[in-house]
């Protein structure tokens, strides 16, 4: 009998351990040349305008806007920041993680209520920032070892400029490079995934508890889905779980299979592709990750920008 690929689904370390494979041996990260020598001011690689609110936002505010296809919002007051809320902030509350207590304590687990919380209650209150002067070195050093893939970009006085993605740095990187590594180089595996049938709370716990943003979902290790923290937000943020609670107890809306709201068209790659095709097929479709799969679909593997960020600017 065929041996499996590995999955694992419920056990393991977190993949965001795995940074120190990039680092050199005193913990820091070793740049390509090209990154030391780059001219590129961030004011022209920075992402803006950046969508922002204040600190007292409710939650179901936010959650609406994230639901648009923000993957983070800024906090401010005065046009100073004063926080950073990201779509993993939201998970953990929303019964992800420890900040689930605030809604089973605070609101009895009512929805409605619960998503009236403001939202410096769950936000990062204290984000890293880059300053528009920096270098790009400087900025990719903060998320390589802060393990971040969002840096608010700032003016010296504090005011906000605009922000810089895993996402953008890609796109300015591999313009001017081949990368010329395979995908089995950079790919993280074994992969922590969930089987089909399974809860999306069962999901949001993941999240949290591995560091991910994105599950593969698997029936028989066969490759069905993925789940991510965008559908999980973006099914509050429509109110599509609103419809799923008929006393407005949260733990009903909970209940939902994974299968309802995972994302079935996938971006697929075996371990030989090269990483700048993973990089051209996930900017076509505008996501986040590819999952790695041979012949017969079975999960080998996941790539996230992350990666590919590391493999464009970090010396091997």
């Amino acid at each position: 009998m065929a041996r499996r690929s590995p999955v694992r689904r419920s056990i393991g370390a977190p993949r965001r351990i795995e940074k120190h494979r990039w680092l050199r041996s005193d913990g820091t990260p070793n740049f390509e040349d090209r990154i030391y020598k780059s001219t590129e001011e961030l004011e022209i690689i920075a992402k803006r305008p950046v969508k922002q609110a204040s600190p007292s936002t409710p939650l179901l505010e936010a959650v609406e806007e994230m639901a648009k296809g923000y993957r983070s919002l800024i906090i401010t007051v005065s046009n100073k920041i004063a926080g950073l809320l990201l779509l993993t902030h939201v998970i953990n509350y929303l019964g992800g993680g420890e900040y689930f207590k605030i809604v089973a304590e605070r609101y009895g687990y009512n929805i409605y209520s619960a998503l009236q919380e403001p939202v410096e209650t769950i936000m990062e209150k204290n984000p890293i920032v880059a300053y528009i002067d920096e270098k790009l070195s400087n900025i990719l050093e903060k998320m390589v070892m802060n393990e971040i893939g969002i840096v608010p970009v700032v003016l010296r006085d504090g005011r906000v400029y605009g922000v810089i993605t895993e996402h953008d740095l890609i796109k300015y990187l591999s313009y001017s490079v081949s990368i010329g590594v395979k995908v089995a180089d950079v790919m993280s595996s074994p992969v922590v995934a969930i089987e089909t049938g399974k809860s999306i709370k069962e999901a949001m716990e993941k999240i949290i508890k591995y560091g991910f943003r994105r599950i593969p979902v698997v029936g028989e290790n066969v490759v069905l889905g993925i789940i991510t923290a965008m559908d999980i937000v973006r099914y509050f943020g429509t109110h599509e779980a609103f419809k799923n609670t008929v006393s407005g107890d949260i733990r009903e809306a909970l209940r939902i299979p994974v299968d309802d709201i995972m994302v079935r068209e996938l971006v697929v790659v075996k371990p030989d592709d090269d990483l700048g095709l993973v990089a051209h097929k996930m900017a076509e479709k505008n996501v986040g990750s590819a999952l790695v799969v041979n012949d017969k679909m079975e999960l080998l593997g996941i790539v996230t920008e992350r990666d590919i960020l590391y493999a464009l600017s970090i010396k091997k």
